[in-house]
């Protein structure tokens, strides 16, 4: 049986990377793992790290059923224009601790820095919304680890799937 196809929206949160000034790895970084496990990305933006353009392109995504799952990178950390984690709350219906968490506790595994993270994950409608690092190095660990389990996820959250206990 051969798996329904996910679409994915990336959205990369950089000031530098929306005027240009600086190229953007960790979005391409992200398509590179999906897109051999089944997922095609739809739509990909750099947008400034700005709170409400964040939330406008994540409504608009979500409302208009244009993705199934949102992975957006850069915005995490302490800066004071890190606000990719507050966007995602404020227009996400229902959180998702479990996949931060997971790459956190994973990454820390790496390097104790992992702890700084402020990646948050939710609902809205029937999109995931999943805050990724902002470098490639650890946007590609982190996604690597949580990969395979997202499918069956999204499945249920689209409507494809109906039970979590493994056949």
């Amino acid at each position: 049986m051969a798996e329904n196809i996910i679409r994915a929206a990336i959205i990369t949160a950089s000031d530098k990377g929306s005027k240009g000034e600086r190229e953007d790895l960790s979005g391409p970084a992200i398509q590179k793992i999906i897109e051999p496990k089944g997922y095609e990305v739809v739509e990909y933006k750099v947008v400034p790290d700005d709170f409400d353009i964040l939330c406008k392109e994540i409504k608009r995504i979500a409302d208009e059923n244009i993705a199934n799952v949102i992975f957006t990178t850069g915005g995490t950390g302490f800066s004071e224009r890190d606000v990719t984690p507050e966007a995602t709350r404020a227009v996400c219906a229902r959180r998702v601790p479990g996949i931060p968490e997971a790459m956190r506790a994973y990454s820390m595994t790496i390097t104790k820095r992992a702890m700084l993270s402020r990646a948050e994950a939710g609902i809205r409608k029937q999109t995931l919304v999943i805050n990724m690092p902002g470098s490639p190095k650890a946007v590609t660990e982190s996604l690597e680890y949580i990969i395979d389990e997202l499918r069956h996820g999204i499945e249920i959250l689209i409507g494809e799937a109906s039970e979590c206990a493994r056949k």
